[in-house]
């Protein structure tokens, strides 16, 4: 049992500072933003793979443009959350966007310009404006990732560690989050810290249909939950609509910003799916998809006439990913199918980053600040990176509370069991199948049984306990709201409420928006 386990069976490592765990924008932006605070920084694999930051290829939206001012972007915002934002976060999200950018050319990122100088903003999906800045094309999060990743190495303040695995958050007698076990290659090591912020990224590596890295499970939100902290609306996951359907795992992404420079979406015939244009929301354009889909034909995007020749020049990582395929997009229709992109749920913090456990600060995808509500705008998941990643580093770097060894509750020590690889499968293959873009209270129900069968052989790890917040809460939500659709509740609900949930009750208990 845990609780037996001695203390001194376990390595010990002190950081007299901030522990990050997440090597992507949000945790790089945090660790940055502690300075001069000490901070060790963990990421599982090498820094800037495994990121889904690394493979962002919209950009980041920010009223920059003439015509444009943060309280357009905020209402496009709002508008696009269906009833489920924080209005001062949003507002808050877009005002501090153009501080946010500047950091990111102060590290270095290649944004695109125009001779005067001003940057080249694109059109996305329920944007009201062009306001998506973008580094060639579709490489913006891996040129960010690549001027973050310099600039994290260069601080004299963050110690790295890389190959490094989060097997559990740990807490004091009292249940303050005072560190984590971390397995570097060679056994656990118990680190402690003076606060903890999570920036693990999602839940896409739940399905089997993803755009995400494999490595994004959910582990960091199914550890905060099991260390008791708040989850706010994890039924609300983002399909994107266009991912190319060459039968990979992930899927490749063809970016929105295709679109947007007028690419179309089409059946087999070549015949367009949508007769008023292709930039509605992505959960209307995903269920669309998904019905023709269902019917038994195929869907895809025609980018020949509004791309064709300038493909390779405009979006190197599409093209590219085409022609491994054998497929040359500039004269080929491109294969797309929804696939699970971003997770709007996540453990519930506030503008500060601070989650409802003592100790513990989230960023990222893996957090609920309030800002994306029940559907994402698309391009604001970078920027909510980075602004709310540097204010959780801030916030983070001023929660001075030592924890001494003697102060820990014994058995948060022992790391959590590892799912085999093969139930693993079992359970991506259910989700997809059960908690889809559409999904009913008969899917749901045999869902929660395979999570109930995994748990009874492995016991309750973070990646089922995300699994079950999950299926839990959109079993519990009977209307269709934003990127949650609901067969047999296809209406809203009159009022928007958001899901608040903790373990262990496994139940989504439904509270009022804060106003």
């Amino acid at each position: 049992m845990a609780s037996l386990i001695p203390k001194t069976s376990f390595r010990r490592h002190t950081v007299d500072g901030v522990l990050v765990i997440g090597g992507g924008l949000a945790g790089i932006s945090a660790a940055l933003a502690a300075a001069p605070t000490r901070v060790l920084l963990i990421s599982p694999t090498h820094l800037g793979d495994g990121a889904s930051s690394a493979w962002a290829q919209g950009g980041v939206a920010v009223a920059k443009g003439p015509d444009d001012s943060p309280d357009r972007h905020a209402e496009d915002t709002v508008k696009v959350g269906a009833g489920l934002c924080d209005l001062d976060r949003v507002a808050l999200l877009a005002r501090e966007g153009p501080q946010a950018l500047q950091r990111l050319v102060d590290l270095g990122v290649p944004f695109d310009r125009g001779p005067d100088g001003a940057f080249v903003q694109g059109l996305e999906a329920a944007h009201s404006r062009a306001r998506v800045a973008r580094v060639k094309g579709d490489q913006a999060g891996r040129a960010i990732m690549a001027a973050a990743i310099s600039a994290l190495r260069a601080a004299s303040h963050v110690t790295i560690w890389e190959g490094a695995r989060l097997r559990r958050l740990v807490q004091t007698q009292h249940g303050r989050v005072c560190g984590a076990v971390i397995d570097r290659g060679h056994g656990p090591v118990v680190v402690l810290a003076s606060a903890v912020v999570l920036a693990t990224g999602g839940i896409g590596g739940l399905f089997a249909c993803t755009t995400t890295p494999a490595e994004v499970r959910g582990e960091g939100l199914g550890m905060a939950a099991l260390a008791g902290a708040q989850i706010r609306d994890p039924e609300f996951v983002q399909f994107h609509p266009t991912a190319m359907a060459f039968g990979r795992d992930p899927a490749p992404l063809a970016s929105e910003a295709l679109r947007g420079e007028g690419a179309r979406l089409v059946d087999a015939s070549g015949v367009p799916l949508f007769a008023d244009g292709d930039l509605h929301p992505r959960d209307v354009v995903a269920r669309r998809l998904h019905r023709l889909m269902q019917s038994g034909q195929r869907a895809f995007l025609d980018a020949r006439t509004a791309i064709g020749a300038d493909f390779p020049t405009q979006f190197p990582t599409v093209f590219a990913a085409c022609m491994a395929e054998g497929l040359d997009p500039r004269i080929s229709l491109i294969p797309v199918a929804p696939a699970v992109h971003y997770h709007m749920g996540g453990v519930e913090t506030d503008a500060q980053g601070a989650t409802t456990r003592p100790g513990l600060y989230a960023a990222g995808e893996c957090a609920a600040v309030g800002v994306h509500g029940a559907n994402r705008l698309a391009s604001n998941s970078l920027l909510e990176a980075a602004v709310f990643g540097h204010r959780a580093g801030l916030a983070a770097s001023r929660d001075t509370h030592p924890i001494g060894f003697g102060d820990i509750a014994t058995e948060t020590l022992a790391p959590f069991p590892d799912l085999p690889d093969q139930d693993l499968q079992k359970l991506r293959n259910t989700m997809s199948r059960e908690v889809g873009v559409q999904r009913d209270a008969a899917g749901l129900e045999r869902a929660l049984v395979v999570i109930s069968e995994l748990e009874e052989l492995h016991g309750q790890g973070p990646i089922l306990a995300a699994a079950r917040l999950i299926v839990a809460a959109a079993l519990a939500r009977t209307e269709s709201r934003g990127a949650h659709f609901r067969r047999d509740h296809p209406q809203p609900h009159a009022q928007a409420r958001s899901t608040r949930m903790t373990l262990p009750t496994r139940t989504a208990a439904f509270a009022p928006m804060e106003a």
